[in-house]
């Protein structure tokens, strides 16, 4: 599996944290099992193999960190959704700055032109052009603003 499928799993999982009361470890546990992906697998191409034990971890780390950070995350957003109130942006382009944000923030590994572009990739994926220009300037803005490098 690679990372870019790995990005993409955790922003559906950070989606998902939106419609669960499961305590985090539970809900990833629940999610990321060997049934899970074998169960999605006829629906979804993403989860035909279950991630390896470096995947696992990734995933793991991006979806908890968006989890304690959602506040701070959701913060960002509305400061450079100029024009847009935070209820009006989808949760799936929401889920996936968050993890974009995340990833910039605080894996100082993932330069922040990788997180913006894999953001946008996925985001093709699940929302209108428009919504995903949106987006890529939302994370455009935020990381020239807030990450000091």
């Amino acid at each position: 599996m690679t990372r870019n499928t790995a990005r993409e799993i955790a922003a559906h999982l950070a989606y998902e944290l939106s419609f669960t009361d499961l305590p985090l470890g539970e809900f990833l546990d629940q999610r990321l099992s060997e049934e899970n992906f074998s169960d999605l697998a006829p629906e979804c191409s993403l989860y035909e193999r279950t991630p390896g034990e470096k995947q696992m971890a990734y995933i793991r780390r991006l979806v908890s960190g968006v989890a304690e950070h959602a506040a701070e995350l959701d913060g960002y957003i509305e400061k450079y959704a100029r024009g847009w109130r935070f209820e009006r942006i989808s949760l799936v382009a929401s889920a996936i700055m968050r993890v974009a944000m995340y990833e910039i923030l605080y894996m100082p590994d993932i330069p922040a032109g990788v997180a913006i572009n894999e953001a946008v990739e996925i985001a093709k994926k699940y929302e209108e052009p428009e919504t995903v220009r949106f987006l890529n300037g939302i994370l455009g803005s935020f990381a020239r603003e807030e990450v000091k490098e």
